[in-house]
């Protein structure tokens, strides 16, 4: 009997370029905040960029991006994304009931996913960048089963608990053929604005080091800065309130060896 991974043929995405996804082994890493200081700065390099937040049960991105409205149809019934920060956006939270709880099964996450990858006016783009939920489940099964993925991105703290669960991560992108492009350290050090002293809150180096343990690129790390929190709450990324920071400058660079994957 066959055992290997029956994977379906998946599905393209006219006028889109390049899929990419932005994943995480658990929650509360900054996946959501490093997917959207991403597409940023991809688009600071000249690209036109999407973003879809695929977090279902946690759709952050519209808080992030500082994109609240409804988004409207168009006369073919296709759902027109939101544009802020030069991304075009598209997300539950943007039709959903403010505070309103997502209380759905598999299947019903599937669909919805399924619906904004085909049911969007998307085109045209050079990258769609998907925020996926953290872990390996339904939503993360869909699209790398369905969609044209060239590539993911995972998103870790530097801490024993939240490196565990990478390696979950880089095998299901492994089961499903997609490409790991690296991964990235979130909150990998705070430096304090005072004293100029270093401080590893969560540890450092576990990234750089479980990339190279899976022979896959260390694309870089963030520091846990005040600054990427309240860029995040008022809507406006970092690398668009503070492009001289250094969490903006480190985004930039990790879209740069984005990029240069292709």
């Amino acid at each position: 009997m066959n055992t290997q991974t029956q994977i379906p043929p998946r599905l393209p995405l006219p006028g889109v370029g390049r899929l990419l996804a932005v994943a995480s082994g658990k929650g509360g890493v900054g996946k959501s905040t490093t997917a959207a200081n991403l597409a940023v700065a991809l688009s600071l390099e000249g690209l036109q960029v999407g973003l879809l937040d695929a977090d279902i049960y946690g759709p952050n991105v519209p808080t992030m991006m500082g994109a609240q409205e409804k988004p409207s149809m168009t006369d073919e019934g296709r759902m027109l994304p939101l544009v802020r920060h030069g991304i075009k956006l598209i997300s539950l939270g943007m039709i959903a009931e403010p505070g309103l709880p997502i209380i759905w099964r598999g299947p019903m996450l599937a669909k919805m996913v399924t619906q904004f990858l085909q049911d969007v006016d998307w085109a045209p783009l050079d990258y769609l960048i998907v925020d996926l939920p953290p872990g390996t489940g339904d939503v993360q099964l869909t699209l790398t089963q369905t969609a044209p993925i060239d590539g993911a991105v995972i998103v870790t703290t530097p801490q024993a608990v939240a490196l565990e669960d990478v390696q979950r991560g880089i095998q299901m992108f492994n089961t499903v053929s997609v490409p790991v492009l690296g991964v990235i350290e979130n909150m990998s050090a705070y430096v304090c604005p005072n004293c100029d002293t270093q401080t590893d809150i969560f540890g450092h180096g576990g990234a750089a080091s479980m990339a190279s343990l899976y022979d896959i690129p260390f694309l870089g790390e963030i520091p846990l800065d005040l600054a990427v929190r309240t860029g995040g709450d008022q809507g406006t990324p970092i690398t668009i309130s503070l492009p001289e920071s250094s969490p903006a400058i480190g985004y930039r660079d990790i879209a740069r060896k984005v990029l240069a994957s292709f």
